[in-house]
């Protein structure tokens, strides 16, 4: 029997229009992306709200709980949004770990969510092609241990699943022992981030799954993982990810910035390598009764 991969889209990321043209940003177009990559295979969907006047992110819950609410009316899905950047001359003020999950606490309060984003540590996030000598350089994704250990406690609090972006090997061994001082949070879900385009992490090959599969073993044996990134197309792992027992995410978020492909196609792609190699994508019930299930 087939084994249930599940199969994340990420729609549009904080790129905006210019550097991902074909990513939606009014929230409108956002809902029927969405809606197109569930009907095409996607269980759960990843999305940043832009605000429609400056055509920045903005993320708050009055532009966010609209867009789930018209999600779930109309499919079955685990939909979640993103917290605020925290890091480079273009992100927010650093703030408070309360006020960066102001919107996520208040849309688990209304019902709207199931998973969360808790980033469980900082990293330099930089394009090659912006290291030049004329380039504008990358930026620090920051993630203080303080912001980590209030995104747990919501979760714990709310019942959230935490979805944890693992862009080097260390956020694997931080995000694993905050984790357990938070035993009732749900068990984390945990990103691998890889990149061809952006000198972070590991480039997408099949020692780099390789290592983080046995770092993963050691720290939080049987926890689910996904393979996933930035500047990446992840579709040679499919494979391997498959038989190893991962997950996978694809999306206009994690692909090369200028991608010619719809989100649609890019889960319709994604679904067509899964099922080549053996598995079936997962619905959002399948999935939330494999997480109900003890750890393993």
């Amino acid at each position: 029997m087939p084994r249930n991969v599940w199969l994340e889209v990420a729609l549009n990321g904080g790129w905006g229009a210019r550097r991902q043209p074909n990513a939606p940003i009014l929230a409108a177009d956002i809902v029927e992306q969405a809606i197109a990559c569930i009907d095409a295979g996607a269980a759960i969907v990843h999305l940043h709200a832009y605000d429609p006047q400056t055509g920045r992110q903005r993320d708050t819950f009055e532009l966010y709980a609209p867009i789930i609410e018209a999600i779930r009316s109309r499919r079955d899905a685990i939909v979640y949004p993103t917290i605020p950047f925290a890091g480079g001359a273009e992100a927010m003020a650093p703030g408070s770990a309360a006020e960066r999950y102001g919107a996520v606490d208040r849309l688990a309060e209304a019902g709207l969510l199931e998973w969360a984003v808790v980033d469980p540590g900082t990293v330099h996030l930089a394009h090659y092609r912006d290291l030049g000598p004329e380039g504008r350089g990358g930026y620090v994704y920051l993630n203080p241990e303080s912001h980590i250990r209030h995104g747990l406690a919501l979760c714990e609090r709310k019942r959230l699943t935490p979805s944890y972006a693992i862009y080097e090997p260390g956020f694997v061994r931080l995000g694993a022992a905050l984790h357990r001082l938070y035993p009732r949070s749900p068990l984390p879900v945990y990103r691998f981030m890889l990149s061809q385009d952006m000198a972070f992490g590991f480039p997408p090959e099949e020692y780099a799954l390789d290592a983080y599969l046995n770092l993963l073993a050691g720290e939080a044996t049987g926890a689910a993982w996904m393979v996933a990134g930035l500047g990446v197309d992840i579709v040679p792992l499919i494979a391997m990810t498959v038989r190893e027992g991962g997950h996978v995410r694809v999306g206009l978020e994690d692909a090369p910035l200028g991608c010619h492909d719809s989100n649609t196609h890019l889960v319709l792609q994604a679904r067509r390598q899964i099922e080549q190699a053996g598995g079936r994508v997962a619905s959002a019930a399948e999935i939330r009764q494999a997480q109900a299930r003890p750890h393993a």
